[in-house]
């Protein structure tokens, strides 16, 4: 396939940086980069701007792993949430998916993706021990799993039941089934996703 050229180095070298991010091909690249060229020069400045100030300030809460503009997220610094019940996502786009049903008004735990022997993904690679640390430290009644009805989401599932065992007094409980098996949490409608949590089931770890 021949590669378009480009009339400008400073035009192919945006498209080719536009062109990194996820499910944007050159031509769709070609488009956005054409359409800030179009804009007003403040206008390019202030979106290069809130880029590079996200990337250089946002922060990752230090008990919840989700992200935040300060090390407590406005989640886990909420005194009106409940503070006894954690709900353990893969990653930010969950937290944001189950915010959305309204049904929820626990705490977050946001593990950073799934057990996935395939992609070299390992427990290790994942932020359980700390979810085994909040646990330990007492307080907490119920951990609600809500990963993707994937291979990947019920085999974490799984180790982190093992991993939770000893704590007998917090009950261990899944997401009801509502959800397709192999969906991706983040593009479940929200009323599906709102019924799955308020139908939660005890996980068994069958």
């Amino acid at each position: 396939m021949i590669q378009q050229q480009y009339p400008s180095q400073l035009l192919e070298r945006a498209v080719q940086e536009f062109a990194k991010l996820p499910g944007i091909g050159r031509k769709t690249a070609l488009r956005l980069v054409l359409h800030l060229m179009r804009q007003d020069e403040g206008d390019v400045l202030s979106f290069s701007e809130a880029i590079a100030t996200m990337k250089r300030e946002v922060k990752y809460c230090k008990t919840c792993h989700n992200i935040s503009d300060s090390e407590t997220c406005p989640i886990c610094s909420d005194a009106r949430r409940d503070a006894s019940t954690i709900c353990v996502v893969e990653n930010i786009q969950d937290v944001m998916a189950v915010e959305n049903t309204q049904q929820y008004n626990g705490l977050y735990h946001v593990l950073g993706g799934v057990i996935s022997p395939m992609d070299g993904v390992g427990p290790a690679n994942l932020e359980i021990d700390s979810l085994v640390e909040r646990v330990a430290r007492g307080g907490i009644k119920e951990v609600i799993l809500a990963l993707s009805s994937t291979m990947e989401g019920d085999t974490t599932n799984f180790y982190i039941f093992r991993k939770l065992a000893p704590y007998t007094d917090v009950k261990l409980s899944i997401i009801a089934r509502g959800i397709s098996v192999g969906d991706e949490l983040e593009y479940t409608d929200e009323v599906t996703l709102g019924r799955s949590i308020l139908n939660r089931t005890p996980f068994e770890g069958k």
